[in-house]
């Protein structure tokens, strides 16, 4: 079995890489240690709500945005549904608050009117985010072009040279005397990183100017919406996607890339599959390629990224609200809720890493859009605020649980303080730690950005393509050019221009690797009023023991509205039956609907077994 390309890691770099490959017919595999597809695009559901787990807004969308064209290519702009969310946001401090529209002039034109005296600085900072944006349009993707600009690049492209010598606090420290309208320019940092000095103003200028120029977005359905897209594209164009497989070595020979062994992430029974390919994208973080390599590329690798600097990661609250939130006060899509003690630039890092009860937090309600995560009535909100691994990773299970209570009991009294009634209106939470980010995404220290975008590591300076084996190529928020739902999108349709152009490619038969994992129904009946019951083939090497969990994937469900098609469910079968056996709540659910719906034959993906 061969392949052209195989994916490590189903993020969005690795989606886009292996969707645009297989839209120029390549035939593609891509390998996704978790059971669905997106890494930090993700949902997940609780009760009647679907919890968004990582974007709040994605930003572009206008003439300017690379994403685009990208979209177009792959038709996400057909089965994709995107909604612009009312404004940037609104920032509130203990004396001071500040709405920040969408557009270049609505902005100047909010900012001046409240600091008049800062007039040219707020036109020399717009000039410079809005002409960085417009030049990388301009800049030529080849190499060879880019070094024979270099002696003229201040001349063409000056705000990429002026942007990309300094850091965010330098240049408005430079730039900007109100320390007020320096915070109010930089409120939701923490989308990008957690230090405005070593942050790179290059990669701050285009993420800010594409949220100002474009507007915010965000995912009708959330954003496993995209994700599922991009990996049914895929395989709609003749590749393979298998979820619930970890790469677990690159081979190589003769400093080349000659396939990817890939052992079940879930069943521990399943022995290791090497498959052949012309060349591998790594979707997964970079600091973990050096252990899936061989001498003496893996030392190689190890040395050069070591020294390199992690970003932060993120301490989020999902949030399930039995009622609407305008009652209570929310009157915005995002509102940041700025620390006390920030009444600087040199704040901000400090704050970012001290006491909770002080600590710049961002609040999400997602009701402000149409974004299909609650019924009628309900909505789901978000708080995010930076955090990191190393304050989290060394605690008992126990000393673990209460930290997460109380972060999480002062981060909602806080908001109870700002809007109160809203306590009153939860339905439902759960907290995410950098560990648990670490745990589901593999993520080292939970770095859902990768690398820090610092002024040394940032833009062309970042990790990039094929840097260490001709045919490896790095597609990740770890690589160029780095995190978030743009910089990860625009890596992996890069990477897969630069291959397509750049790799020579074999013919290879149709024939794809047979994922036995999907089963077909074999029965279906009821129980009781309340439970129907679901026998399917058991997959091979399936050894289960008694009360042992699967995860029990529908393919192609017939219900699908406010709900995600998987289930993790309790085996009621016995462990020496020749069939796998699942009990259904009938609970009014699109999944319990779908499952009375199924028929003999239909197929369904089996995850498991697990304790």
């Amino acid at each position: 079995m061969k392949y052209n390309t195989i994916v490590i890691g189903g993020g969005l770099g690795g989606l886009v890489a292996g969707a645009t490959l297989s839209k120029f017919g390549k035939k593609v595999l891509l390998l996704e240690q978790h059971h669905k597809p997106g890494g930090c695009a993700t949902t997940f559901k609780r009760g009647d709500f679907i919890m968004e787990v990582g974007l709040h807004e994605m930003d572009g969308l206008d003439d300017l945005d690379s994403k685009l064209t990208l979209f177009k290519l792959l038709e996400v702009d057909k089965n994709v549904q995107f909604t612009q969310v009312p404004e940037l946001y609104h920032l509130v401090t203990e004396n001071h608050e500040l709405v920040f529209p969408h557009g270049t002039e609505q902005v100047k034109k909010a900012l001046t009117s409240k600091y008049p005296e800062e007039e040219k600085g707020i036109t020399r900072y717009l000039k410079l985010i809005s002409g960085v944006r417009a030049e990388m349009t301009k800049l030529p993707r080849k190499k060879w072009k880019k070094i024979l600009l270099l002696p003229f690049m201040p001349l063409l492209y000056p705000n990429i040279v002026e942007a990309s010598r300094h850091s965010v606090g330098e240049w408005m420290d430079k730039n900007i005397s109100n320390e007020r309208l320096k915070l109010d320019l930089t409120a939701h940092l923490g989308y990008w990183g957690d230090n405005p000095y070593t942050m790179s103003m290059f990669y701050f200028s285009m993420a800010q100017s594409g949220f100002i120029g474009g507007g915010g977005h965000f995912i009708t359905g959330g954003s496993q919406k995209l994700s599922d897209y991009l990996a049914s594209f895929i395989e709609k164009n003749g590749g393979t996607v298998l979820l619930g497989k970890k790469a677990q070595k690159i081979e190589t020979e003769n400093n080349h890339v000659t396939g990817v062994t890939f052992v079940d992430s879930f069943n521990h029974d399943l022995g290791p599959v090497t498959v052949n390919c012309d060349n591998v994208v790594a979707n997964c973080a970079i600091p973990l390629v050096p252990d899936m390599l061989d001498e003496p590329h893996a030392s190689t690798l190890r040395e050069k990224v070591t020294p390199l600097e992690k970003a932060c990661s993120l301490f989020c609250i999902y949030l399930g609200f039995k009622s609407e939130l305008k009652s209570v006060g929310v009157n915005h899509y995002s509102t940041c809720l700025m620390g006390d003690d920030v009444k600087s630039l040199k704040d901000i890092y400090p704050n970012n890493q001290g006491d909770w009860s002080k600590r710049t937090f961002i609040f999400v309600d997602y009701d402000k859009v149409d974004a299909q995560l609650a019924p009628a009535g309900k909505t789901v909100g978000a708080v995010c605020s930076v955090d990191y691994l190393k304050d989290w990773k060394d605690l008992s299970p126990d000393a673990y649980k209460a930290k997460k209570k109380m972060v999480a009991e002062t981060l909602l009294q806080r908001l109870e303080d700002k809007f109160p009634g809203i306590k009153e209106k939860i339905e439902y939470y759960e907290v995410a730690t950098p560990k648990t980010i670490e745990r589901f995404t593999l993520n080292p220290e939970g770095a859902v950005y990768g690398y820090a975008q610092t002024v040394q590591h940032s833009g062309y300076s970042r990790l990039r393509d094929n840097f260490l084996i001709p045919n490896l190529y790095f597609s990740s928020a770890w690589a160029f050019p780095g995190g978030g739902f743009t910089g990860a999108t625009l890596g992996g349709f890069l990477s897969a221009l630069r291959m397509n152009e750049d790799e020579k490619w074999s013919d290879y038969p149709n024939e794809k690797l047979i994922d036995d994992r999907k089963v077909k129904l074999l029965e279906r009946k009821e129980i009781d009023q309340s439970t129907i019951e679901l026998t399917f083939e058991k997959p091979p090497a399936f050894n289960h023991q008694t009360g042992n969990f699967s995860i029990l994937e529908l393919i192609e469900p017939k219900v699908t509205a406010l709900d995600l098609p998987y289930r993790w469910l309790k085996i009621a079968s016995l462990q020496d039956e020749q069939v796998l056996r699942f009990n259904i709540d009938q609970d009014n659910s699109s999944f319990n609907k779908s499952c009375e719906q199924m028929k003999v034959g239909d197929k369904a993906l089996i995850f498991g077994p697990m304790a």
